[in-house]
């Protein structure tokens, strides 16, 4: 069984007797350590841990383009100062890994969202020159592909920061719906565009939100209902037609008091379920929502830096739910520097060597 038909078989309630050996990422500090612990350096973490990707992307832009003019505003020898691509004035550190600092924003509310709509339509630029060549190698590759199905709610929080989207969505809810709109026709667009070049239909499409925080969603459930759910149904529907069957969203925090909603719109996988100070347990998550929810993620990326006793139990705790299918089990978020490369090793061994 190729890893992309085990995918299909988990998420599908099909037989399988494993599950997918799997690295997302890391920090680059845990890197930086991994390397005086034996990772030689400039060498692919993946092929060295024997583990493979979530899936491969077919990408096009969804997002700013064309992009502002970048301009860097004040440099430091700790960190610099500019204005990126979508107009969002940030604060980034040289020698840390951390979220940016966001000062100014370009689109701040309904008056400027006309000029900066007109950045959000379909383009062939948008395309990659070598979309039919990475499609082929995606193909040819055994692995499970994913097309991209952009974002809804995420992009225009970075775009405008959380607090003038949050007056936008109250203040003028009609402009916030239709600046969602928008980007669920670039996607439909973007879709049109990629998968009639491929020969197989993809397993998934996926989008990016990170829309909630560690007391729940950014956006109400009753604003995203009004305002968001359209947009997802929009591009449900599209997937449809080409017989995409797994919508997927990436969004860390709190996200149960969105799930309901999110999955009546057509989403119908969430990756990671972090597993926070909220403390979610996906198990309780497939009891309440049921089959139709499927899950990647859900190991306490905390956990692998305790040792093998602490890794053994984390993954024990999610045995049944991958029993049960609907199910890829892997560490909510990028693997932390807390975490030796030993510890790492064991806890993708015992993944390894789970058989159902």
């Amino acid at each position: 069984m190729t890893p992309r038909e085990l995918f299909n078989s988990i998420m599908h309630y099909g037989d399988f007797d494993r599950v997918p050996v799997i690295h997302w990422d890391q920090w680059t500090e845990t890197r930086e350590r991994w390397e005086s612990e034996g990772l030689p350096a400039g060498a692919d973490v993946r092929k060295f841990l024997g583990a493979e990707p979530m899936w491969l992307g077919i990408w096009g832009d969804a997002r700013i383009y064309p992009q502002f003019e970048q301009e860097t505003i004040e440099e430091t020898d700790e960190y610099t100062i500019f204005r990126d691509g979508a107009g969002v004035i940030q604060q980034s550190w040289k020698h840390q890994s951390s979220i940016p600092h966001y000062i100014d924003f370009t689109l701040k509310g309904a008056k400027e969202w006309p000029e900066f709509k007109k950045r959000l339509q379909p383009d062939p630029g948008r395309i990659p020159d070598d979309i039919d060549e990475y499609i082929a190698f995606a193909e040819a590759s055994g692995l499970p592909i994913a097309v991209n199905a952009g974002s809804m709610m995420g992009y225009i929080r970075d775009w405008m920061g959380v607090v003038n989207m949050s007056y936008l969505a109250c203040e003028d809810p009609d402009c916030y719906a239709d600046m969602v709109d928008t980007l669920a026709t670039l996607v439909c667009w973007l879709l049109d565009q990629l998968i009639p070049r491929m020969h197989t239909i993809p397993d998934i499409a996926f989008g990016w939100e990170d829309i909630c925080g560690k007391t729940g969603p950014l956006v109400s459930p009753s604003i995203f209902r009004m305002c968001v759910a359209p947009g997802y149904q929009k591009i449900r529907a599209k997937l449809d037609s080409y017989g995409v069957k797994l919508y997927g969203l990436d969004s860390d925090g709190d996200v149960e008091p969105l799930l309901k909603d999110w999955l009546d719109a057509g989403v119908n996988v969430q990756f990671p379920v972090e597993i926070g100070t909220w403390d979610p347990d996906p198990m309780k998550l497939r009891k309440k929502f049921g089959k139709e929810l499927r899950i990647v993620g859900g190991i306490n990326k905390l956990e692998l830096e305790k040792g093998p006793a602490a890794i053994d139990a984390e993954i024990q705790r999610r045995v049944p739910l991958m029993k049960d299918g609907g199910f890829i089990p892997m560490p909510d978020h990028l693997i932390t520097p807390g975490t030796s490369l030993k510890d790492y090793q064991y806890y993708l061994s015992q993944i390894r060597t789970l058989r159902f």
